[in-house]
């Protein structure tokens, strides 16, 4: 039997954000794991698109300090 699984929506779709930005550290760090990795596509539920861009957006907070490499 196959289960059911519930389909994810992108949360930058859903809510019309256009711009990821870095300097929104709060926002970045739910798409971050406890160890700050960040959270595979599949996890998340983020588009694909989305991922890209939140992507290199985390890699830029992390550039300027605003998020950490690691966090353990």
């Amino acid at each position: 039997m196959h289960k059911k699984h519930k389909s994810k929506y992108c949360h930058f779709c859903v809510n019309q954000i256009d711009e990821i930005d870095y300097k929104d550290w709060q926002q970045l760090k739910r798409f971050t794991s406890s160890y700050g990795k960040i959270v595979p596509k599949r996890r998340s539920g983020v588009c694909s698109k989305h991922q890209r861009t939140l992507a290199g957006a985390i890699k830029r907070a992390r550039f300027m300090a605003l998020l950490p490499y690691i966090s353990q």
